[in-house]
């Protein structure tokens, strides 16, 4: 039975991916608002629910190993995964604005996290405000950048995208969320009960399969838009995506149950931001990813997880 609970996330999963895509591009063309924007904040807030709760459930039951590598983990699967299959679908074009702006952000978010990691091997509540503190500034830039946008005209990356009725687009991007956050909850609790029923433990559980499937979202939505064209939506939301899972899950998480952090945790966020400066120096050197670049960044995750599994 839960082989096919398991399809049927996958099926919620990618229907919804696409209507939620739809309806974001819709939006940000009825509000003039630069489909990049709409990337780094609803599509990626919308495919950052399923961390979301898994932390904050591992959270409140004070499980702090569970939450600390389900955003780590989920971020090295966005970098790696979400983006190498994107630029395998179509060469991922790369704005010199969002290379140079958001997503050296992120990389800044992520060697301070780090940093707080090593600094007494504990995330707290300071932390956690310092994190949620960071993440309103990015709000913040975020409305700062659309209001702007919208005075200058609100030019878009895509003009053929069609603009559908407000309350249809809505509706999409209602329904669409709903369909991703219910199928990822379906694939990961399947996919758990699966993976024990093999002996692997826990903890190895939470690296992978956990990490794994609450970045389904942002895979399955992110190569949808990449399949339309909508390149700045599919790395939007995985730079968003990454920012939403470290300044507002990690955050709120800490702030719920400050947590003691593991000394592997601390190695993979080192490799977090490796992985993150190969990434941006590939989308440096053409302003894009290529498909052989995306192979690249798929055989380092595939090295990534066999070493997560030896250790």
């Amino acid at each position: 039975m839960e082989y096919i609970w398991l399809i049927a996330g996958f099926v919620l999963l990618i229907k919804g991916a696409d209507f939620f895509v739809e309806g974001s591009s819709s939006i940000a063309k009825l509000l003039r608002v630069p489909t990049i924007i709409i990337g780094l904040t609803i599509v990626a807030f919308g495919t950052s629910a399923p961390e979301l709760a898994v932390s904050l459930s591992a959270s409140v039951a004070e499980n702090n190993d569970i939450a600390v590598g389900n955003v780590i983990g989920s971020n090295i699967f966005n970098l790696l995964v979400v983006i190498g299959a994107c630029s395998i679908v179509a060469p991922v074009a790369v704005d010199k604005k969002v290379l140079y702006g958001d997503y050296l952000f992120g990389i800044f978010v992520t060697v301070m996290m780090l940093a707080l990691f090593m600094a007494d091997r504990t995330l707290s509540r300071l932390d956690g405000c310092i994190l949620l503190a960071v993440f309103g500034y990015f709000l913040f830039q975020m409305i700062r950048n659309t209001l702007a946008s919208r005075a200058l005209g609100g030019v878009l990356d895509g003009e053929d995208i069609k603009a559908q009725n407000p309350v249809k687009s809505v509706i999409f991007i209602g329904g669409g969320l709903t369909a991703i956050v219910y199928g990822g909850d379906l694939v990961v609790d399947n996919a758990t009960i699966i993976a024990a029923s093999f002996g692997l433990s826990q903890t190895l559980i939470g690296l992978t399969v956990v990490a794994f499937g609450t970045s389904l979202p942002e895979l399955v939505t992110s190569v949808v838009a990449s399949k339309k064209g909508e390149d700045s939506l599919a790395l939007g939301n995985v730079i968003g995506s990454n920012l939403f899972n470290i300044l507002l899950v990690l955050a709120a998480s800490a702030f719920i149950s400050p947590m003691k952090v593991d000394v592997l945790s601390i190695f993979d966020a080192l490799f977090l931001i490796l992985s993150s400066c190969f990434v941006w120096y590939l989308g440096k050197t053409k302003m894009a990813v290529t498909r052989r670049e995306g192979l690249c960044m798929l055989g380092l995750y595939a090295v990534y997880t066999v070493y997560i599994i030896v250790r």
